[in-house]
């Protein structure tokens, strides 16, 4: 028999246990071995020499906060079965309680406001517990002992369904408020429907109409929207499902998970125009389980915003900004401290790749074979922007913050960063922060306290350093980062880049020439501006009179108005990046002169690539390092005039820039001895690009690296920044 005592406290989970030494020695063995469903066990630690206290019984303490505080915060988790079988168990005093929850699942993060996870220190202190509600959390053979959100529907949170004007929305007879709401998506009607990390935007996502009227009212002309299905079963009917899609799709985070969709489906093609993917998720808690019961069809499940706005969390605040949208409202009372948008990930090369880390991961940190000199915060970039904090070998990467566009993201950002301080006891002794001046991320680093050592990190060397530590790696990599653009080191806008790198230092031995982009910003958003760019340098001024696809989609008349900018060096910024490659080679083939969501060009032209019996187009290395894209281009317009199809074009493209990527590795694996390759970069989410490479470089014997915990994308910039400046710190030059 063992006797002592068991608190939580802000560092961790102390016992203290007395009694013979084999019956400690197999209580250790077990919680080892054993332990619960949502704990994470980094250590166990025994002092056997302390004072002996003569317990006399064994019991559980409350909780305590010390001076030290740190402890890793669990992210939501999906509803766990033995939940789920009590939702829909009629003898069940929580039968169809949309807030069912217990220790192996639930919210966490997005309830709590400060450590230790107690009630008290979380949003559910609002909801004073019922007697038998209590009595399962004050009981230690309980599955709900001390699970902080525990309610029932006599003491906890509720829902309730308004119409946009205010007015409650008529419940029909033997209808609760949910199946009431189901009703009305059936019958086209479009809701705001609060969840655990903030508000959906829901419809019947096999009504055209509706489907369109809520992009309309959204303002989001076609970035593919999310599913919900009630089923696997049903994701089946729609999607081809691997065994890695299903263990991904049924796991606690519950991501969306892309998923190549099946030909003639009844899907609205307004759910994902132009892709080939679908993002499905399955339902991840008690309401949604409610919502798509029974429900023969999926849902679509978007964010609850207007675009480019952060998703909403209150009540009234959603009952403000969304009424033009939804034409109900799904409401709870349960208050959200902390907004975390829905995962994004998909199977690449059998194991999960995480596009978008958020709900179900963050703000579980990341364990890293880094020892972190000092306490660091690193900002991240301006796009899928997240943050990242560290202490001791931990990286607390932070939830999806977004495009730090405007007033509302930012908030969002600095709330976030104040949350994490205070979560995981961090004061950040240094300052990591992206080279691009104008990112907001970049003038909150800047504009913080003078006394913080503060270091820019450029934004290629941040990817490649970001993906070693996702692999646990240390050492040199050829590191082959391809993106939209980041700021280089000269000035310029890289994104093409071959970098000899390791966490201290990156060399740049080989990049895209620099091209000019017209315009800016705006030759970003108008893709055909860099095809008419790529085309003037390839075959003259006389482009414009060939006949070409990209004459069908784009008015050319503007070209010499966009000439002259270019020879004045007005708003004509130089760029290598493989991204507005993509975006010439789309406009190109005709498909894009403008796009309404980031990566929209490069995502189309993947989706159509067919087959093909070519080779690839070529590249050319003109002088050391410096990679010419014109006899891409150039024999791009040749198939082109010759009757070649898009399909094949986009990929002979794709093979033209995998066999570039060969041709680099293998040359410098002579000069450098260099025999891994890190891939990283928002390019490389293209899965076309990314498994012909992967094959490619396995078949000469190279050691490929990709990412797997964080995103190839922005994402994962701000864990590189980190990285970057501790290895300054330990070399002693910051």
């Amino acid at each position: 028999m063992l006797t002592g005592q068991v608190l939580n406290d802000s560092s961790g989970v102390l016992i203290d246990v007395e009694g013979n030494p084999a019956d400690i020695d197999r209580l250790v063995r077990e919680i080892k071995l054993n332990p619960p469903p949502l704990s994470t066990i980094d250590s166990v630690e025994c002092n056997n020499n302390l004072r002996l206290a003569n317990f006399r019984e064994f019991r559980i303490v409350s909780s305590q906060t010390s001076t030290e505080k740190f402890v890793p915060i669990s992210a939501d988790i999906a509803t766990c079965d033995e939940c789920l079988g009590e939702l829909f168990d009629p003898k069940n005093r929580r039968y169809r309680y949309p807030f069912i929850n217990c220790t192996n699942c639930g919210p966490r993060f997005t309830i709590i406001e400060d450590i230790p996870y107690d009630r008290a220190l979380t949003t559910m202190r609002e909801f004073a517990m019922c007697r038998e509600c209590e009595t399962e959390y004050l009981d230690p053979a309980n599955r709900r002992f001390h699970a902080e959100p525990t309610a029932c529907a006599a003491c906890g949170p509720a829902v309730s369904l308004l119409k946009t004007s205010g007015d409650n929305c008529p419940t029909a007879a033997g209808q609760d408020v949910i199946s009431s709401a189901r009703a009305l998506l059936l019958a086209g009607q479009i809701l705001a429907i609060k969840g655990i990390g903030g508000f959906h935007l829901a419809c019947d996502a096999l009504n055209p109409e509706t489907v369109a009227r809520l992009r309309q009212r959204k303002y989001r002309e076609d970035k593919p929207f999310a599913l919900m299905a009630g089923t696997l079963e049903q994701i089946q009917k729609y999607c081809y499902v691997s065994d890695a899609e299903v263990e991904l799709l049924t796991s606690k985070p519950r991501p969306i998970v892309l998923l190549q969709q099946r030909s003639e489906i009844p899907i609205a093609r307004a759910v994902a125009p132009a892709a080939k993917s679908l993002g499905f998720m399955l339902p991840y808690s008690p309401l949604h389980h409610l919502l798509m019961e029974d429900l023969d069809r999926p849902l679509v499940l978007t964010s609850g915003n207007f675009s480019d706005e952060p998703i909403c969390i209150e009540n009234d605040d959603a009952r403000q900004r969304l009424s033009k949208i939804a034409d109900a409202f799904l409401l709870h009372d349960r208050r959200i401290h902390i907004r975390s948008d829905d995962s994004l990930a998909r199977v690449a090369q059998g194991r999960k790749l995480l596009l978008r880390r958020s709900r179900g991961y963050a703000p579980a940190p990341l364990k890293t074979e880094i020892n972190f000199e000092r306490q660091i915060l690193a900002c991240g970039a301006e796009l899928k922007n997240t943050f990242c904090l560290t202490r001791d070998n931990y990286a607390f990467l932070s939830h999806h913050i977004g495009d730090l566009e405007n007033l509302e993201t930012l908030k969002s950002f600095i709330e976030g960063i104040e949350h994490f301080k205070r979560l995981f006891n961090l004061e950040p002794e240094v300052v990591a922060y992206d080279l691009h001046p104008e990112y907001l991320s970049t003038k909150y680093a800047l504009g913080l306290n003078d006394e913080l050592p503060k270091l820019a990190v450029q934004h290629h060397h941040a990817h490649v350093a970001s993906c070693l530590a996702d692999n646990g790696l240390e050492g040199e990599v050829l590191g082959v980062v391809f993106d939209g653009l980041g700021f280089g080191l000269d000035g310029r806008f890289w994104g093409g880049e071959f970098l000899v790198a390791n966490a201290l230092e990156a060399e740049r031995v080989a990049h895209l020439d620099y091209v000019p982009m017209p315009g800016g910003s705006r030759a970003i958003r108008e893709p055909w501006r860099m095809a008419a760019v790529y085309l003037q340098r390839a075959l003259g001024d006389g482009f414009t009179n060939l006949n070409l696809p990209l004459n069908g989609i784009a008015d050319l008349r503007s070209w010499p108005t966009l000439q002259r900018m270019i020879a004045g060096g007005v708003n004509c910024p130089e760029t290598s990046s493989m991204g507005r490659l993509f975006d010439a080679i789309s406009s190109l083939v005709g498909l894009r002169s403008s796009i309404n969501y980031e990566g929209q060009a490069a995502i189309e032209l993947e989706a159509i690539a067919g087959k093909t019996n070519g080779k690839g187009y070529g590249f050319e290395i003109t002088e050391p390092g410096v990679i010419q894209a014109e006899p891409v281009i150039r024999n791009v317009v040749e198939d082109l005039l010759n009757g070649v199809k898009a399909p094949e074009v986009s990929a002979k493209f794709h093979l033209g820039v995998s066999r570039l990527i060969l041709n680099v590795a293998q040359e410098l694996r002579g000069e450098r001895k260099l025999n891994r390759v890190a891939l990283s970069g928002g390019v490389f989410q293209n899965m076309f690009l990314l498994q012909l490479v992967s094959m490619g470089l396995n078949e000469l014997g190279f050691e490929v690296i990709t990412h797997r915990r964080i995103p190839p994308n922005d994402g994962g910039i701000s864990l590189g920044q980190a990285v970057v400046a501790n290895a300054q710190i330990a070399a002693g030059r910051f």
